[in-house]
C-alpha cells in the first residue's frame, strides 16, 4: 500500500501528515511507529491524518510516534492548518475539530495563530504546577540555564515514570525565566518518551504556569518562549481565576512530500 504525506515541522516538532479526506486510511500502531522512525522509517515526533467533517473544515487525527493515538499537538495542529491551506481547504483562516474539541486558527504571514482552550483549574506544588492545555504537562520553574542540564532528559523521566504518573503519562516542561515575559524551556513528552525540540501545549503550559508563578495578575498577557527548536508566543487573557483566548503563535515549515509503501491493513 502506496502513501503519500508531507513532513512538516513547527520549530523542530517535526510531523508525518496524511490526507485522508476519504476517511479510508488504517494505520496500525506498528506501521505508525515505524513511519516516525528517525533511522529506519520517515522520522517524525508524530504522525498526522486530515480528514473531513461535516460541521468543521476539516478533523485532526493525532497518533504520537510510539503508534498510538494521543492528546492534543499545539505545534501539529498548527502545522495541519498549513497543509489545509495547501490542499485549498481553507483560506486563511481555519475551525477545525481535534480529539480535545474545537479549535479556530489564522495564517498571518509566516506564522499561524492557533486559537487554544480555555483553562479555569491547576495544581499549584511546592516545585511544580500542573496543568492541561489540551495535554497534561509537568511544568518546573528552574534557577539554572536548562539549556546546559545534561540530566534533564534522566530528570524528567523519574516524574514521567513516577508511581503518580506512570500509568497515564505525562509531558515535562523545565522553565528558565528570562525576563518580565520571556522564558526558555526544554520539554520531555510522553508517547515519544524523549525530549522533542518544541511542544505547542507545552509552550501555552509553561506560558501560564510562568503566570501562575509570577502573579502577574488580571489583563491581557503575551509571553515568549525560546525551545530548542525556535521561538514560539502565547497570549492569553486572564480574569476571575480562569484563561481566555489562550492562543498558540509560531511559524509552521513544510519540509518535503514524498510516498512511502506500508504494509495493507
Amino acid at each position: 500500500m502506496k502513501l503519500t504525506f508531507s513532513k512538516y515541522h513547527g520549530t523542530g516538532n517535526d510531523f508525518v501528515i496524511i490526507d485522508d479526506r476519504q476517511n479510508s486510511i488504517e494505520i496500525s500502531p506498528s506501521t505508525i511507529a515505524s513511519i516516525c522512525h528517525r533511522r529506519f522509517g520517515i522520522g517524525a515526533d508524530g504522525l498526522m491524518l486530515l480528514r473531513s467533517h461535516p460541521e468543521y473544515d476539516f478533523e485532526m487525527v493525532y497518533y504520537n510516534s510510539d503508534g498510538h493515538p494521543s492528546s492534543m499537538c499545539g505545534n501539529g495542529g498548527r502545522c495541519l492548518v498549513t497543509f489545509a491551506q495547501s490542499l485549498g481547504i481553507i483560506d486563511g483562516k481555519a475551525h477545525f475539530i481535534a480529539i480535545d474539541g474545537q479549535h479556530s486558527a489564522k495564517i498571518d504571514s509566516e506564522y499561524v495563530h492557533l486559537k487554544m482552550n480555555d483553562l479555569a483549574l491547576w495544581d499549584t506544588q511546592d516545585d511544580h504546577i500542573i496543568l492541561d492545555t489540551g495535554s497534561p504537562h509537568y511544568v518546573r520553574i528552574v534557577q539554572s540555564d536548562v539549556s546546559i542540564n545534561d540530566n534533564f532528559i534522566e530528570q524528567a523521566k523519574e516524574v514521567r515514570y513516577s508511581h503518580t504518573f506512570k500509568a497515564a503519562g505525562i509531558n515535562v516542561n523545565h522553565v528558565q525565566l528570562l525576563g518580565d515575559s520571556s522564558i526558555k524551556m526544554r520539554t520531555y513528552e510522553r508517547g515519544v518518551e524523549d525530549e522533542t525540540l518544541s511542544c505547542g501545549t507545552g509552550a501555552v503550559a509553561a506560558a501560564l504556569a510562568t503566570h501562575i508563578n509570577g502573579h502577574m495578575g488580571s489583563g491581557q498577557h503575551e509571553i515568549t518562549i525560546y525551545t530548542p527548536g525556535g521561538k514560539l508566543k502565547v497570549s492569553f487573557s486572564f480574569e476571575n481565576e480562569r484563561y481566555t483566548d489562550v492562543t498558540l503563535i509560531g511559524p509552521a515549515v513544510r519540509v518535503f512530500d514524498g510516498e512511502i509503501e506500508i504494509p495493507a491493513p
